[in-house]
């Protein structure tokens, strides 16, 4: 696990509550413990309280649970984890999403059909054509209290032999809270799709 964590890396937290979800740097790595510095005070953390970490690491994203054993401002001293899972390769962990809602452009809105998302983009299909040079606003449902809002590019359009069209393309965020809460969620579906 040493060998994973390492200085300079990035890393997020999730506490139990995902809106005090931070992120930071690794700053010191001992066998016992590691250090990280936030960008934020580290509100909803507390001392021997578990918490979810996600880094990136050239095997994949590296998911583990652990706890602080002191909170000095910014600064927090992890344990380190006795067990880490590999989420996937890919930068994001994407996962299958299927919803019927709208992409919103200058007053036009285009009903798609999703397909799968990730914290970096979705796939969809719909039946309109979509201008590939647009940027557009979605709404994404998570549960039946919390939607995550941000703003979609095309990158990729294929027309389907039997009609219609499936776009790729990447999200842009309103905030980082959004991207990890994002994260976070496409992580946890993943998690119990795999348990299932």
């Amino acid at each position: 696990m040493r060998e994973l964590i390492e200085k300079n890396r990035k890393i997020t937290v999730v506490p139990s509550d995902f809106r005090n979800a931070n992120k930071g740097t690794i700053i010191d790595v001992e066998p016992k413990y590691f250090t990280v510095e936030f960008e934020y005070e580290p509100t909803g953390m507390m001392k021997h309280n578990f918490c979810e970490f996600y880094t990136q690491t050239s095997h994949g994203t590296l998911y583990f649970d652990s706890y602080p054993e002191e909170i000095n401002g910014k600064c927090v001293r992890i344990a380190t984890p006795a067990k880490h899972r590999f989420l996937q390769r890919r930068q994001y962990t994407r996962i299958k999403y299927m919803y019927d809602l709208d992409l919103v452009s200058d007053n036009l809105s285009h009903k798609i059909t999703t397909l799968d998302i990730s914290a970096g983009g979705m796939k969809f299909r719909t039946d309109e054509n979509i201008n590939i040079e647009g940027n557009f606003k979605i709404v994404l449902p998570l549960s039946e209290k919390q939607t995550v809002e941000c703003k979609f590019t095309p990158i990729r359009i294929e027309k389907n032999e039997n009609g219609g069209y499936t776009v790729s393309g990447r999200f842009n965020y309103n905030n980082s809270k959004d991207k990890m809460t994002l994260t976070q969620y496409c992580a946890k579906r993943s998690i119990e799709i795999r348990n299932k």
